[in-house]
């Protein structure tokens, strides 16, 4: 109860006001107000003032690898101790044979998109030699492939065999053996993220609109939590489809049975990331940990949307897992 105080008088709420709703309404009420404190954008615009937004708003990555196709470039930027993400080395790279975006199996693109390093491979793994010393693995097709019907798979960080290199890849980006085994000493593959484009990643995020984004991330969650079934559903784009394959109508449906059993929802994000998606104007990736607890199911994992920022600030989200 002390800690909620302290948090109320921060956010310049008369104390007064929280203890007579204390004690009229009991700590629900509280809870309640400070949900809706959390989607406003006033709150997120003094969270990320201070933040260093050069690649996104980011909560839980030290390094970030920002490949550039079209200059053939895998460059590393690392968290200091300022928490500023800073350039430390730029690595020479092959990309696929063939330019634009990976759209399917064999067609010889690497992919432009927002990944995860969910693998490290080496020889102790057993790696082909053609793949050099080490390997990363790759997300490669996220949940935004996906839904545009991408596919193919087997995208990775790779070093080169000591003979016939071809000066191209099948997809996955190649960089010398030195190099990788530097990458491999330079980062750590959980709190890695790799950015691919076919110019120069994105950089100097404006914050209005990275605090807009979280103000309604916040929003969204609040309708969630009490029981808004129709603020909740318009965060949703009609062109909605959920990892699994449910189209909008359907994800109505479902929603509309699950809120209607009014339950008390306990629902915390962490570690949340907001990045522009690249080689696109409006579309953003946002993932974070998700907690949630109800009367009748309990998760903890990740969770991921893609969400398509409109002509009004507002956002829609086009699928999520």
């Amino acid at each position: 109860m002390k800690l909620l105080l302290i948090i109320f008088l921060s956010l310049n709420i008369y104390a007064g006001d929280i203890l007579t709703s204390y004690r009229l309404n009991g700590i629900a009420q509280i809870e309640k107000e400070m949900d809706l404190e959390l989607s406003k954008k006033e709150y997120w615009d003094k969270i990320v003032e201070n933040k260093d937004t050069t690649f996104g708003y980011i909560e839980s990555y030290n390094n970030i690898l920002a490949c550039d196709k079209s200059v053939s470039t895998l460059e590393l930027y690392s968290l200091d101790e300022n928490q500023s993400f800073n350039y430390r080395k730029t690595y020479d790279a092959f990309t696929g044979k063939l330019k634009g975006d990976k759209v399917r199996e064999g067609d010889l693109k690497t992919p432009i998109g927002i990944y995860q390093i969910t693998q490290k491979l080496s020889k102790e793994t057993k790696l082909d030699p053609f793949y050099g010393p080490l390997a990363f693995v790759t997300s490669y097709p996220n949940i935004y492939d996906s839904y545009r019907g991408k596919n193919g798979s087997g995208i990775w960080i790779h070093g080169l065999p000591s003979e016939d290199r071809d000066e191209f890849t099948r997809g996955c980006i190649a960089i010398n053996n030195s190099s990788i085994e530097c990458l491999d000493r330079n980062i750590d593959i959980d709190k890695t993220v790799l950015i691919i484009d076919d110019a120069k990643v994105k950089q100097n995020i404006s914050k209005d609109t990275l605090s807009s984004i979280l103000a309604q991330l916040y929003s969204w969650r609040y309708s969630w939590i009490y029981d808004d079934i129709e603020g909740y559903l318009s965060f949703y784009s009609p062109e909605f489809v959920r990892s699994d394959g449910m189209n909008i109508e359907e994800f109505r449906k479902y929603k509309t049975r699950v809120f209607k059993k009014v339950e008390k929802k306990t629902i915390i994000f962490n570690d949340i990331n907001v990045l522009p998606y690249p080689n696109t104007s409006n579309i953003y990736q946002i993932n974070f940990k998700e907690f949630y607890k109800s009367d009748t199911f309990k998760f903890t994992g990740d969770k991921t949307l893609v969400i398509e920022l409109g002509e009004d600030n507002k956002i829609k989200i086009l699928t999520e897992k």
